[in-house]
């Protein structure tokens, strides 16, 4: 499986993302591939991604996915992320 966590430049609040969904998903018992990525990126490294996680102003510029993209409002906040991504992982 493939997370893209995704922001403006792809080191900031993507990072962020990065290291709190590998977080969750070794609490969840969940293998994937978390990887960090910015906008003018994004279509290269979330093609074959399940999950792209990033924040509200970013969704429009995605573009056509096939993955579940996920709108985070906390980065920092485990409960919101876990609840998320057990939605969206079932």
């Amino acid at each position: 499986m493939k997370i893209v966590t995704i922001c403006g430049v792809g080191i900031g609040s993507s990072g962020i993302l990065k290291v709190n969904a590998e977080r969750v998903l070794a609490k969840l018992d969940i293998e994937a591939d978390v990887v960090a990525a910015d906008l003018a990126s994004v279509q290269s490294v979330a093609d074959d991604a399940q999950v792209i996680l990033t924040s509200a102003e970013f969704v429009d510029a995605i573009g056509p996915t096939f993955a579940d993209v996920i709108v985070i409002v906390n980065h920092f906040d485990l409960t919101e992320l876990t609840e998320k991504l057990e939605r969206a992982l079932g």
